[in-house]
């Protein structure tokens, strides 16, 4: 699945998300409660899904290093995320988040219980992605990973996708949208946002790839 947040020069190699400077939305004001609390994440509970239940959990360190690790180096992921290598390659990218303003979330996805994916939820208004496309106040942004290899190429993506999207507009109330910017080049993945309900919005040119912006909208049904 997809990653790549936007501004590599910020950044240890292209996706160390530092989340310390907000972008300024030009004709919003810029919005207050911009942390996104890992402790809040129990408090969402479950989805079910047709895999089984789901839910986030947040990313424990040293806890969690060796398995993110682990997916990180599969050539699959690697492809568009760039994080393969020893363990600290990893660490310094979900460490600049954990220690970070708490705009940016880095979370474990669980299945029935299991881990099987890497997500990170962030405040996309307040994220050098803003100064691409017209930002909405609390606009929340997502990046997935399926980690095992077993999980990918079966549907799985957009079930998560679509739960998680229902999460956070479950828990976020000022949040109208849930955006992504999926590299157009991974048609898997843009193909399992549209299935979990997302509308592809517009293509950005963005400082490493031309991306597909895909917006799940409130008001938006929820996928069949």
């Amino acid at each position: 699945m997809q990653g790549q947040p936007a501004h590599p020069d910020q950044r240890p190699r292209r996706t160390g998300r530092p989340g310390r400077h907000p972008v300024r939305v030009r004709g919003h004001p810029q919005p207050g409660g911009g942390r996104l609390m890992p402790d809040e994440l129990p408090g969402w509970g479950e989805v079910p899904t047709p895999a089984g239940r789901f839910r986030l959990g947040p990313v424990r360190l040293p806890e969690h290093l060796e398995l993110l690790t682990g997916w990180m180096n599969d050539p699959e992921v690697d492809a568009f995320w760039e994080l393969a290598g020893p363990p600290a390659v990893t660490e310094r990218h979900v460490r600049a988040q954990l220690d970070g303003d708490g705009r940016s979330m880095p979370c474990l996805g669980l299945l029935d219980g299991t881990p099987m994916s890497y997500w990170e939820v962030y405040r996309a208004d307040l994220d050098p992605l803003a100064g691409h496309y017209p930002a909405r106040p609390h606009d929340t942004g997502v990046h997935l990973l399926l980690g095992p290899a077993a999980s990918r190429g079966r549907g799985l993506g957009a079930q998560l996708l679509a739960a998680v999207a229902e999460l956070v507009l479950r828990h976020r109330p000022d949040c109208q949208r849930v955006v992504a910017e999926p590299d157009v080049r991974n048609r898997r993945s843009v193909r399992a946002f549209e299935r979990a309900g997302f509308r592809a919005a517009a293509e950005l040119d963005l400082p490493d790839k031309r991306a597909a912006l895909m917006v799940r909208d409130r008001e938006a049904p929820l996928p069949a």
